[in-house]
């Protein structure tokens, strides 16, 4: 059996997405198949989304163990990710200034802000257990992820 790289993977999981997002208007139902699959794929730490409710992000669908319920704006690679309107990958989370400590088995993170109508209405925020796993890559593949069910 040949091992797939990345992209491979990656445009895979693309494939699977759009069939399982299209047609289905119900947004949470969208993020719970695509962490679901995300998870699945790449057997990532922790894959999930958090929504922007007021001046906090509220935790979302997601695949992993327990996690933060709330962070605010500009805390952490979440909150920092809202405020700057910009991908965060970040090689060592204990690096990261503020890092918020969810879980003591991420080490390295993603955090893609993801928009409907030109407003950030939350973000996918992606851990993984090893160091430096994400890349531009990654951001391509996960955003054009979003593009896919978030307008």
């Amino acid at each position: 059996m040949t091992k797939l790289t990345k992209k491979e993977r990656y445009e895979s999981l693309l494939s699977q997405i759009k069939g399982l997002v299209e047609g289905e208007s119900n947004q949470i139902a969208n993020m719970a198949n695509v962490v679901a699959a995300i998870f699945a794929e790449f057997k990532f730490h922790w894959v999930g989304f958090y929504l922007v409710e007021g001046d906090e992000l509220v935790l979302g669908p997601f695949q992993g163990p327990v996690a933060c319920t709330r962070i605010t704006k500009g805390k952490g690679v979440c909150g920092t990710a809202w405020e700057t309107g910009k991908v965060q990958i970040v090689d060592d989370v204990h690096e990261f200034p503020g890092h918020i400590a969810c879980s003591a088995y991420s080490l390295s993170e993603i955090v893609i802000p993801i928009y409907s109508n030109n407003k950030i209405i939350g973000v996918l925020d992606i851990d993984s257990d090893t160091y430096s796993s994400f890349s531009n890559e990654d951001e391509l593949y996960l955003s054009a992820i979003m593009s896919l069910f978030l307008k």
